[in-house]
């Protein structure tokens, strides 16, 4: 009986319950980043990609979940940007290439940057270590340690 009582309760909720949210991601350029949306919006990867000038936006739905996902250019000319685009979101997301070493630190710097901003805080930030499967990639432990 109860486990009945759920099922109506969660579809009379599925009825008017909407969910919307707002996601910044950003990171160094060539990071990840617009393949990511691309993957979450069409499920399809493509290794072809044009660098973000500027920013991108895409919504997407999944069931009763809004998603905007607010893609900024990772180039150092767009970084100044993240700020403006970060203000406000529900969660930022923090992209990294875990096999490009030689960025690692410019990618820390950049992310220690973002997070000393004041009308940032209060705002989760959720670091993500992309390209991990590529050969020499950080693994989860490297990433945080350099991070």
């Amino acid at each position: 009986m109860i486990a009945l009582f759920n099922k109506l309760l969660d579809w009379f909720k599925a009825l008017f319950w909407k969910e919307e949210m707002e996601l910044t991601l950003v990171g160094l350029q060539y990071s990840g980043k617009t393949t990511f949306v691309n993957v979450i919006a069409s499920g399809q990867f493509n290794e072809d990609m044009i660098p973000t000038v500027g920013f991108n936006m895409r919504k997407i739905t999944k069931g009763n979940v809004t998603i905007k996902l607010w893609d900024i250019g990772g180039q150092p000319r767009f970084r100044s940007m993240w700020e403006r685009y970060c203000r406000g979101v529900s969660a930022i997301v923090y992209m990294v290439d875990a096999a490009d070493q030689e960025k690692i630190e410019a990618s820390k710097n950049e992310l220690h940057n973002l997070l000393d901003k004041p009308q940032l805080q209060g705002i989760p930030v959720l670091v993500l270590g992309n390209k991990r499967d590529l050969p020499g990639a950080l693994d989860e432990k490297e990433l945080i340690e350099k991070m």
